[in-house]
């Protein structure tokens, strides 16, 4: 899921991560905004509050609006570095980085969070967008760009358009490429569902301590990716 790249990537890896990623996106972003009344896994809508704030000489407002996206932009960013250093030194191992550096994020907020949201929500919205910049640059590059998690605008177009393709196209070839991807496309924004619902519940009753629960889960899949991962490795030597 997390360990296997390039040719070695299968397409029930694809569904795995985006299963998980998508789960725990849907958490972040239904807690994000029940928390600090933000969205916290994409920053379109920030664009355009950012852009209001300017044209209405809100400076305070807009510098706020301009961090949004910048710390999106910076989670990504951070993410294909840590991806980039680890590289040369350990190949296998590339995309632990930035999902440990998630999980930590993810679970001091969901420790401490409940003891400052009301007064720094600025701080816990900045946190929860590097996360998901962090996650989203880390499943495209994983993926080669199959799959997204954060948000959905772009799945929902995707989703489209490979709809309206199955009226054309008349090869069972393509045909079946078609219905895997539309699978995997439904598997993300079921999941995302999923996680909005579950966290959404799991806030009304415990706030942010329900930021635990995507950290833990995130953490078992790295456990259980790496220990499969030399399972496999092992039974082919033996």
């Amino acid at each position: 899921m997390f360990t296997h790249q390039g040719s070695e990537r299968t397409y029930k890896h694809n569904l795995k991560i985006a299963t998980l990623l998508s789960f725990v996106a849907g958490i972040v972003n239904v807690v994000g905004f029940l928390s600090v009344q933000k969205l916290t896994t994409n920053v379109t809508g920030h664009f355009a509050f950012f852009v209001d704030d300017i044209l209405a000489h809100k400076i305070h407002d807009s510098i706020i609006m301009f961090l949004y996206i910048f710390f999106f932009f910076l989670g990504a960013f951070v993410s294909n570095f840590l991806v980039e250093i680890v590289h040369t030194k350990n190949e296998k191992n590339i995309f632990v980085m930035p999902i440990a550096l998630e999980i930590c994020i993810l679970l001091t907020l969901g420790l401490i969070g409940n003891y400052f949201y009301l007064q720094k929500p600025n701080a816990i919205a900045l946190s929860l967008l590097f996360t998901m910049g962090l996650q989203n640059s880390l499943v495209t590059k994983i993926s080669n760009a199959v799959v997204r998690t954060t948000h959905l605008t772009g799945l929902f177009t995707d989703l489209g358009i490979e709809i309206s393709q199955l009226f054309f196209y008349k090869s069972k070839e393509q045909k079946e490429k078609l219905y895997s991807t539309i699978r995997l496309r439904m598997r993300i924004i079921t999941f995302f569902f999923i996680g909005g619902i579950v966290g959404g519940l799991l806030y009304a009753q415990i706030k942010l301590y329900t930021l635990i629960i995507p950290a833990v889960l995130l953490a078992i899949g790295l456990v259980y990716d790496n220990a499969k991962f030399k399972l496999i490795r092992w039974a082919k030597k033996a």
